[in-house]
């Protein structure tokens, strides 16, 4: 039971850094959160799906103009 402290804490940064994607995402306020996290929760144990969730945390969102007050 002594071993279980090491494991705990591997568990716990394992975690986080699984879901850093969905971490970034949150706070950039993505405007496609819940589906970059369900990209990263179910392909995220792939690398290409963790990168690729990743890299949309970060594209760029379109700002949406906003009309001028005279």
């Amino acid at each position: 039971m002594d071993d279980i402290g090491p494991a705990l804490v591997f568990i716990i940064i394992g975690l986080a850094v699984y879901f850093i994607p969905s971490g970034m995402a949150v706070l950039r306020e993505h405007s496609q959160l819940p589906a970059l996290f369900l990209l990263n929760l179910f392909l995220g144990w792939t690398f290409l799906g963790w990168v690729a969730a990743l890299v949309w945390a970060f594209i760029n969102q379109p700002t949406v103009a906003q009309p001028k007050e005279d």
